[in-house]
């Protein structure tokens, strides 16, 4: 426990520091949603002393005088104070829960505004992904991270304000004397006995919540395993709830592997676990070692209260007032070194969160336009490039020269890893080269406005993503659309027909994530789908990686008979594994290993039977000889 405490609590000042630093990042973000907390906070710590001094008055005057005006006029108060106490309660409750709704996403949202700022080299790093899923983890298993900074600073204030209130209606406890008729009572007057009651009362307050977060520092120090432990449960015990799975799991009978791990019980959360043994072990025994304090701090606050009454030092209406306030004194304070004490144990998660956060953009940017030309004329010149990934010493692309110009139509082909995405992927600028340069009009790609540079580039990657979004909306990438530009381009990409039988035309929502009408549809026509999204950018380069790898035979012919027309004068960048696909091309380049072994025709191509190219045509040409 020791050394692995060693390893992952930070400093106080480091703690401090790094909440801090998160709490102004969410109040940047949010101040609205601060602002209403704070002040329902204030509102809330401070206004239950109003019924509190209040009912001291009552019983006092019950207890004393009995006068029927005076008890009159008290109780009006108290209910008048308590009916304006309730209604601006229920106001500023509203306006808090408003400002606070949808807390998941807007967390989310400062993670999802960094990776859409971020390089892609780091979005495509797998361990930025194993940070953001570390990250996500500790949140949802434990509300570690962000979440947990909104909340601390929340109770800080609030009992801070307690604190105050509380020492402001007990102070007269202390120094209300006992008269000299108590007999030996009067030794409470002492001032030595006086702080040595205030010393066991602080000492008490103290020893609860920091028991209390040792019993914390079980989860913090093992976040590893309970994230794991979260992940294993996410997975294995929704398995069932998956549609895309269903097959598989009936098929295979996968609900066998689930029952190994949803029914372990030495698991994480299984009963005989880590952290079961810890819950009736050493964590149990804090938990329970701090509620009995508190049940000693409450016995002693009555003794001490009742003792000094007892004597005589005040009547029976202020002992209800000692013991609420002096009992919301001592919780405030305990509130105020368990929230500490939670800072500190949450510092570690919010340390991930900004390693996350701060992954530094080292893209170079480019200042110069893109040249407009009203020719269209365009020409891209790989110049001895090279590159190998981030962490890899393999080049997936070695001393690739080549050219070609707008209008012109390059198939790009190879066996799985041959560098054929790499080279998509050095073109659209998303990785700079290793080695060699990328020309633009003979300018270096990297001088060029980076956004404006990737404005001219419209791809369909093989992994493309639709959203449940309307039609139109997945066709236009944005909320309001060109309806009849998007029609077209729909009925350039194959997808007409469908589109005639579709109820709300381009208003038609995919999926039904978001309405009940939502249509669904299949894998080649999201593909023609995708294809329109790409000719209604309207950019001068389109690159199409395995456009047709979902389409039926029929669909794909209709696609290649009608390229030209759907291209029309843009420069076109198609990848594809079947390489009777690619006989409409004007060019052809060959990669293997990484090299650009051969470029040329079809026909030229074909014609020299030692190549890579012969050698691809025939191994899938015997199949529909």
């Amino acid at each position: 426990m020791k050394k692995e405490s060693d390893k992952k609590l930070l400093s106080w000042k480091e703690a401090y520091n790094i909440n801090q630093k998160a709490f102004s990042l969410i109040y940047k973000q949010y101040p609205q949603m601060f602002t209403s907390k704070i002040v329902c906070v204030v509102w809330n710590a401070l206004t239950p002393y109003v019924g509190i001094y209040l009912s001291a008055l009552i019983i006092e005057e019950l207890s004393t005088n009995r006068n029927p005006a005076t008890l009159k006029n008290l109780v009006l108060i108290t209910l008048i104070s308590a009916a304006i106490i309730s209604l601006v309660s229920a106001f500023l409750t509203k306006w808090r829960d408003t400002q606070c709704a949808g807390m998941h996403f807007k967390v989310k949202q400062i993670f999802t505004k960094k990776l859409l700022d971020m390089d892609f080299v780091s979005v495509d790093d797998i361990k930025t992904h194993e940070k953001l899923s570390t990250i996500e983890q500790s949140q949802s298993g434990g509300g570690w991270g962000l979440y947990r900074v909104i909340g601390n600073y929340e109770s800080i204030i609030s009992a801070v304000l307690t604190l105050l209130g509380g020492i402001a209606l007990t102070i007269t406890l202390f120094i209300k004397p006992v008269p000299e008729s108590a007999g030996s009572l009067t030794v409470l007057n002492n001032p030595l006995f006086v702080i040595a009651v205030i010393i066991v009362m602080l000492a008490v307050t103290y020893i609860s919540p920091m028991l209390s977060n040792k019993a914390d520092r079980y989860y913090a120090y093992r976040a590893d395993s309970h994230n794991l432990g979260n992940r294993l449960f996410s997975f294995f015990g929704f398995l069932g709830y998956r549609q895309e799975y269903a097959p598989d799991v009936r098929i295979y009978r996968q609900d066998i592997i689930c029952d190994k791990y949803n029914f372990n019980k030495t698991s994480i959360f299984g009963s005989n676990g880590i952290f079961a043994k810890f819950a009736k072990g050493p964590m149990g025994l804090y938990r329970a070692a701090s509620a009995g304090v508190s049940v000693i701090f409450t016995g002693f606050v009555y003794l001490f209260v009742c003792l000094k009454a007892w004597a005589g030092a005040f009547g029976v209406g202020s002992v209800t007032q000692y013991i609420s306030s002096i009992t919301k004194l001592s919780g405030s304070v305990s509130s105020i070194i368990g929230t500490v004490g939670y800072m500190r144990n949450n510092a570690s998660f919010l340390k991930v969160v900004f390693e996350f956060l701060e992954i530094p953009n080292t893209m170079r940017q480019g200042q110069l336009p893109v040249d407009k030309h009203n020719d269209h004329s365009y020409e891209i010149e790989f110049k001895d490039v090279s590159f190998k990934y981030p962490g890899s010493d393999v080049y997936a692309l070695k001393n690739v020269n080549m050219k070609f110009k707008n209008g012109e139509r390059l198939a790009v082909v190879g066996e799985n890893g041959s560098g054929k995405t790499t080279f998509i992927k050095l073109l659209c600028r998303l990785y700079n080269p290793t080695n060699g340069i990328i020309l633009l009009n003979g300018i270096d790609i990297r001088e060029y406005d980076y956004l404006e540079y990737m404005a001219i580039f419209s791809v369909v990657f093989q992994d493309f993503k639709l959203f449940a979004f309307t039609l139109g909306q997945n066709v236009g990438v944005k909320v309001e659309y060109d309806k009849e530009l998007a029609e077209n381009c729909l009925y350039k990409a194959g997808f007409g027909d469908r589109l005639n039988t579709m109820p709300y035309g381009t208003e038609t929502y995919l999926y039904k994530e978001f309405s009940k009408t939502g249509v669904d549809i299949s894998g080649g026509e999201a593909q023609k789908i995708a294809l329109a999204r790409t000719l209604y950018k309207g950019a001068l380069f389109i690159i199409l990686d395995e456009p047709t790898a979902a389409l039926d035979p029929v669909a794909e012919s209709e696609v290649y008979s009608n390229f030209n027309d759907i291209i029309s004068d843009k420069t076109a960048i198609y990848i594809s594994h079947r390489l009777s696909s690619c006989r409409f091309c004007d060019d052809i380049a060959v990669f293997h290993e990484g090299v650009l072994v051969q470029r040329g025709s079809h026909e030229q191509l074909l014609a020299d039977i030692n190549g890579k190219y012969y050698e691809l045509w025939n191994a899938q040409a015997q199949y529909y000889v």
